[in-house]
């Protein structure tokens, strides 16, 4: 092989690389964006020993409707039930 051809392949690898960080980097920040956005939010509700849901609530990030959802879930009698956050819902 010729080093022309060793360094377009190495040139190469690093575009491939360097494409793959930048996707990689935008679905980290979009994800963190969604979670500290005002909104309506997803939730998974886990409760343990029983059945578990889909819910969604709204709130001024994803935490703040979490203990809202949350807070609900307590005052019907489900305080064994923990919401875990799947995303925000697109109005």
């Amino acid at each position: 092989m010729s080093m022309r051809r060793i360094l377009a392949a190495a040139a190469g690898g690093v575009l491939v690389a360097v494409a793959g960080v930048a996707v990689a980097a935008n679905f980290t920040s979009s994800a963190q964006t969604d979670f500290y956005s005002p909104g309506k939010h997803q939730f998974y509700v886990w409760c343990a020993g029983g059945s578990d849901y889909m819910a969604s609530a709204s709130g001024a990030n994803a935490e703040d409707a979490q203990m809202k959802l949350y807070s609900q879930t307590k005052a019907h009698g489900k305080s064994t039930c923990w919401p875990i956050w799947q995303g925000s819902v697109p109005i």
